[in-house]
């Protein structure tokens, strides 16, 4: 009897080890109407997730996109958080991926993302009511608004936080750049004024942040869970807002907010109550963050390249000594005459490359360069390896404007540039971000000398942090 059990469980064991065997040669050979990229899928479910989010302490190309390139060419396959991607270094394929949106791709982001951003997020809606938000989201931060209103706005928030900041003997710049920005979009969308409300509403966003590029294990203690609490939290606020203007019939349109609400009340509402708090949710999010990091590596940058600031400090000193009111506020004729300072812009955002990854899915089965990408399966463009391809971009690695001098300016994005992204998705909020970097550079070069006190190194986890900040000590000029 008992060399019965023995057998019979030994033949169990062996179909399971049968079985799981068989489950990972099919989990890494995938059946494909065509040759798959070069790569490797990883382990079953857990794919190559853990290489992905090994930290990088440098601007370079992250090891694991510059080992596969080494390895496999500018378009390999992966596995992150269960799913199969094409990663794509090759600009060819970002720029027919980003053209070919709504007809052989659409915007798509891994589940995980998905459970941070909201299912009715941006990034996740399609066709008519992605480009009716578009729409929607431009009245505020289009031009027109900008010129208008925004710039001014900008100026003053600058200007009176740099004075707020001389006074202290330093600041970690990054956490007062995103605080300075926060509290001027946040009062634009939802008239938030942290002085004047019980809930710290940066805080939450804070706390997202920390995990928003990390191992998604939803435990308390873990970066992730830290990430999704705080998006619960900043949703209570958003949705006690909404409830209480909702009920308010005539409450007059003050913010963007109330705009969403006014959308929410027509006769026959394209707008949702989920889609408006999560759009509200990314807006809040996106338009401080982003920012707030670029501004923070530029500021570094030109601390550590003389150069650069004396070009720039030269710019922005002669648009003062040309205004009859040296104390007048910038205005939109000087900040469009600002060249070289555009040109440093766009190489800060070249080398910050806050956004690590822009991910599409194919929509069919895909044929390009001789590859296959089938249908279901993600495409991760890599701005980063574009970025700092050495080919495209000489010396990548060098903070170096100039070589952006005489190129036709950038409006959307390009096969070499994707830094706000490209195609129908480019960036909304790309010329307020302009705007607000260089407005700070203006008050911040005419009016300031600075040191830097301790911090300033960088990790990408794959995202861009600051893990022991970036202290600064500011002096008025003369």
């Amino acid at each position: 009897m008992e060399s019965l059990v023995c057998v019979a469980v030994w033949a169990v064991t062996l179909a399971m080890v049968m079985a799981f065997t068989m489950w990972a040669y099919r989990w890494s050979h995938p059946k494909a109407n065509g040759r798959l990229p070069p790569g490797s899928l990883g382990l079953p479910l857990l794919g190559e997730t853990l290489h992905f989010f090994a930290p990088n302490p440098t601007c370079d190309v992250s090891p694991f996109v510059k080992e596969r390139l080494g390895r496999y060419g500018n378009i390999f396959k992966t596995s992150i958080v269960g799913r199969s991607l094409v990663v794509s270094a090759d600009p060819d394929l970002n720029y027919y991926v980003f053209q070919q949106e709504g007809k052989l791709f659409e915007s798509w982001y891994p589940d995980t993302f998905t459970e941070i951003f909201g299912r009715d997020n941006v990034g996740s809606l399609h066709g008519f009511i992605y480009k009716y938000l578009k729409t929607l989201v431009l009245r505020l931060y289009g031009q027109e608004n900008l010129k208008a209103v925004l710039l001014s706005e900008t100026d003053h928030a600058c200007r009176a936080s740099l004075a707020s900041w001389a006074s202290r003997p330093s600041i970690e710049l990054k956490d007062a750049i995103s605080t300075m920005i926060f509290d001027l979009t946040a009062k634009k969308l939802i008239s938030y004024e942290p002085s004047k409300s019980p809930d710290n509403l940066r805080k939450n966003f804070v706390a997202f942040i920390r995990g928003l590029i990390s191992f998604p294990v939803d435990i308390p203690g873990t970066a992730y869970h830290e990430c999704m609490q705080g998006r619960k939290n900043a949703m209570k606020v958003l949705k006690k807002t909404m409830q209480e203007r909702m009920a308010d019939t005539g409450r007059q349109s003050e913010d963007f907010f109330d705009v969403l609400i006014e959308e929410m009340r027509r006769e026959k509402p394209v707008m949702t109550e989920a889609i408006a708090l999560d759009l509200m949710f990314v807006l809040l999010f996106a338009s401080f963050e982003t920012t707030a990091l670029a501004l923070t590596l530029g500021v570094k940058l030109l601390a550590e390249n003389p150069r650069v600031l004396q070009a720039l400090t030269e710019e922005h000193e002669a648009i003062v000594s040309n205004r009859k009111d040296k104390d007048a506020g910038l205005t939109w004729a000087e900040y469009k005459s600002m060249t070289f300072t555009s040109q440093a812009i766009l190489e800060i955002v070249r080398l910050a490359n806050i956004v690590p990854g822009i991910f599409r899915k194919a929509l069919q089965d895909i044929e390009f360069k001789g590859y296959t990408i089938p249908a279901g399966w993600g495409v991760m463009v890599c701005p980063p390896a574009v970025h700092l391809n050495p080919e495209i971009y000489e010396d990548p690695l060098a903070f170096n404007p100039w070589r952006w001098q005489d190129k036709v300016e950038i409006t959307g994005g390009t096969k070499h540039f994707m830094a706000f992204g490209g195609g129908l998705r480019f960036c909304v909020g790309t010329d307020l971000s302009k705007v607000l970097m260089a407005t700070f550079i203006h008050c911040l070069v005419t009016k300031y000398r600075w040191r830097t006190v301790k911090g300033g190194n960088i990790v990408r986890t794959p995202g861009l942090s600051f893990p022991d900040g970036f202290h600064v000590q500011l002096f008025p000029k003369s």
